[in-house]
């Protein structure tokens, strides 16, 4: 998640930013990009909890994922 904060969703307040960013006010804060370690970790992460999880774990987590997923409000 970035550390940026969002732009406002009010049309009138990010008119404001953009102009504040315009006139040099404001600085325009663009989020910072992960670190290889970072990116590394995330996408190896799923993967090494598959690992040492059982097969009836694995199955337990995907039904309970699925019931949430489909679940009726």
């Amino acid at each position: 998640m970035s550390k940026t904060p969002k732009r406002p969703r009010d049309p009138n307040q990010l008119a404001k930013l953009i102009c504040d960013i315009a006139t040099g006010e404001e600085e325009n804060k663009q989020p910072e990009e992960k670190k290889e370690g970072q990116q590394r970790g995330g996408l190896e992460g799923g993967k090494a909890r598959a690992k040492v999880l059982g097969a009836k774990e694995r199955s337990d987590i995907a039904k309970k994922a699925a019931e949430a997923r489909w679940k009726k409000d």
